[in-house]
């Protein structure tokens, strides 16, 4: 038997285990590595695509596309007139590009005629501006926007474009924009307010209807290389920009020039710098048409502080230009609160008196010493004379201090505090958390101070205003109105402001109270407020150190509302600078009242005259002082005076009237007026100091 050879070519078994190991560990680690590298990159272009889509996306657009924004035009402002008020009027800014100019500088295959330093020197000759700070502008040469004119006028625009087409100028582009222009400058800024470098309004009504005015702007998308040039007919899309919206106002140029003439005029008379106010309201409709803060400034530079008392200020170093600027757009007469004085008095007092409580312009009360609840003495305007027994009408129209407060004492302070938030007074203290201090004393103005004008926080004008307006249209509130409509940029109204009134007091207490404030022109404190060609009501107002002056009055047509004082709030000078809201409210109503049909205030058909003893306010007998007075049918007194009996010779045939032209209603039981023994004489009329001045007539 032959012995088999073994194979030289076959490897040993171990050897053949060992490769087979070494394989299968291969192939693992192979898999293992595989299956990483395949987790590791779909993380990565899962991160890639979906986690970080939007963001290269952008960086991808914003390499291969230049986006220009198309600024949309900011909606018109008109008066009720249709002059216009502010309008943006075509511009274009002014950029660099210090990418291009860099390059072109550097091209030695296209060499320009100009350098960086001569081209600074160029516009900024044409811009006005600094040639050294456009210089700078221009060594950031990665940049591809540099502003260096924000809304050029149209004569610069085209004088920098003249500029780049001379020299063949590489890098400065002109971009289509929109100003804000105010027409009349100065007139009306602290109503129509500004807006900033980025068109958006800052204050007044551009802040107030921002929504409405700012629009929407436009985009054009387009194109470029990687140098970051266009590459015209590549690709562009345009996105058109929407117009804002325009605004119609209630405001009349013309009133509103003649308010604000006139207050520059008396404030620089009567050196009242830097405090007065003015609103002229509509008493029909409670459009505002005109509304004045002295001093006031240009819209087209509003920066600029033009008040030479604001610049003595920061010149003795006092206060800051930004504080000052501050100040200057600050629109007084509806923003800051003063104490109202004695024009608080009408609606404090005597509305809710005559609407609700049961009194009327023949309640007499009695003008003697009287004291609030903490023992301090009420003191009238003249001094320390007591005037005796008063009917309210006398008490209007002299300003009567301690008539006021008595009467108030009498239909209690929180009827007149309900009253006044009726008439829409939104600065009032309510006894809240919110009118705490940091000591834990509580504030309300429900209290008998209220009736002289003693306010927590004060009034705005515009609110007291409207107040007045409220009376002056027969007893409806309506919330003051600036804009009538606002239309789109097509013409197309959009909004119409039509503002609902409400009926704070009843038509006929309006008419009362209008009767009691014509006497306060005719006869009383306002004189000095008397018109030439129209009937006039108002009240003046005082306060007790001269701090804040007042006459808030109007006519069938307008409500007119003027604050004379300080910023800081001192005594304002002896002489005719007390009365510099009288004389401007005179001159200014005069003024606007020209030329209109003169009118009286209407008598509603619930009101009825009839006689009265002048010094009760009862129904007169023989022997009385008789007067004539205003009565709403439902309050007319039915009670006879028992104050005066007529002593008349028993040989005489007739007896004597008071005065022939008044006819007093007999009483059926003794049509003489005699008592049963003459003697008797004039029945005395309590005063315990309460405020019980005598019967209240009904």
């Amino acid at each position: 038997m032959t012995e088999r050879r073994p194979n030289p070519n076959r490897k040993d078994e171990n050897i053949r285990r060992a490769n087979r190991v070494i394989q299968t560990r291969s192939f693992v680690l192979m898999l293992v590595m595989g299956v990483g590298m395949f987790v590791l990159l779909f993380f990565q272009l899962f991160d890639l695509q979906i986690v970080r889509h939007e963001e290269l996306q952008s960086k991808a657009v914003n390499q291969q596309t230049r986006r220009t924004v198309v600024t949309a035009s900011r909606g018109t402002i008109y008066d009720r007139s249709g002059n216009i008020m502010a309008i943006s009027a075509s511009a274009e800014t002014v950029i660099l590009s210090p990418l291009e100019i860099d390059r072109a500088v550097n091209d030695k295959d296209d060499p320009v005629t100009w350098t960086k330093d001569s081209l600074a020197a160029g516009l900024a000759e044409i811009l006005d501006g600094d040639a050294a700070a456009i210089r700078r502008r221009m060594d950031n040469t990665e940049s591809q926007y540099e502003l260096i004119k924000l809304r050029a006028d149209e004569e610069v625009a085209d004088a920098v474009r003249a500029y780049i087409n001379e020299n063949k100028i590489v890098g400065v582009h002109l971009v289509a924009d929109a100003k804000r222009y105010y027409p009349y400058g100065s007139l009306a800024s602290h109503v129509i307010g500004f807006v900033g470098d980025d068109n958006t309004g800052l204050y007044g009504l551009e802040a107030r209807y921002e929504q409405e005015l700012e629009g929407q702007s436009g985009l054009v998308v387009s194109a470029k290389d990687n140098a970051g040039n266009d590459m015209m007919y590549a690709y562009e899309q345009y996105f058109a920009a929407q117009n804002g919206s325009d605004l119609t106002l209630t405001l009349d140029a013309t009133i509103q020039y003649y308010l604000e003439k006139g207050l520059e005029n008396m404030a620089d008379k009567f050196a009242a710098a830097n405090g007065a106010a003015g609103i002229i309201m509509d008493v029909n409709t409670g459009g505002i048409l005109a509304m004045a803060s002295y001093p006031n400034y240009d819209l087209n530079d509003f920066s600029a502080v033009q008040d030479q008392t604001l610049q003595e200020r920061i010149a003795r170093g006092e206060n800051t230009l930004a504080e000052m600027q501050l100040l200057q757009w600050r629109n007084k007469a509806l923003n800051d609160t003063y104490e109202p004085g004695s024009t608080f008095k009408i609606v404090a007092v005597y509305a809710p008196a005559l609407d609700s409580a049961g009194l009327t312009l023949a309640t007499v009360m009695n003008d003697a010493p009287f004291n609030y609840a903490n023992g301090r003495p009420v003191n009238n305007w003249w001094g320390s004379e007591y005037r005796g027994l008063n009917s309210l009408r006398t008490g209007i129209a002299q300003s009567m201090n301690i008539i006021a407060v008595k009467t108030l004492t009498q239909i209690t302070p929180q009827l007149g505090f309900d009253y006044l938030k009726n008439f829409g007074f939104t600065t009032l203290a309510h006894g809240t958390e919110a009118d705490t201090d940091a000591n834990g004393n509580v504030f309300t103005d429900a209290n008998l101070p209220t009736a002289l004008g003693g306010l927590t926080y004060g009034v705005t004008n515009v609110e007291l205003c409207a107040a007045y307006a409220a009376i002056a249209n027969n007893g409806n509130y309506i919330k003051p109105v600036y804009y009538t409509k606002i239309l789109d940029h097509n013409g197309n109204v959009l909004i119409e402001n039509n503002s609902a009134g409400r009926s704070v007091i009843k038509e006929t207490t309006a008419y009362l109270l209008t009767s009691a404030m014509e006497d306060v022109v005719q006869n009383g404190t306002g004189t000095a407020c008397q018109l030439d060609n129209m009937a006039v009501a108002g009240k003046t107002g005082t306060t007790e150190d001269y701090n804040d002056l007042w006459f808030v009055g109007y006519t069938p047509y307008y409500t007119c509302a003027v604050w004379s004082g300080y910023d800081g709030n001192q005594k304002m000078p002896e002489g005719d600078a007390r009365n510099f809201h009288k004389t401007l409210w005179r001159k200014v109503m005069n003024r606007i009242h020209q030329g209109m049909e003169y009118k009286e205030f209407e008598q509603p058909a619930d009101i009825e005259q009839i006689s009265i003893c002048s010094e009760t306010g009862l129904l007169p007998r023989a022997g009385c002082p008789v007067t004539e007075e205003y009565f709403d049918v439902g309050t007319m007194p039915t009670d006879y005076c028992d104050q005066h009996f007529y002593d008349y010779d028993e040989d005489e045939e007739e007896m004597e009237i008071f005065d022939e032209q008044l006819t007093p209603t007999p009483d059926p039981e003794n049509p003489d007026g005699t008592t049963e023994n003459p003697d008797d004489g004039v029945i005395d009329v309590p005063d315990d100091g309460s405020g019980d001045g005598g019967d209240n007539g009904g």
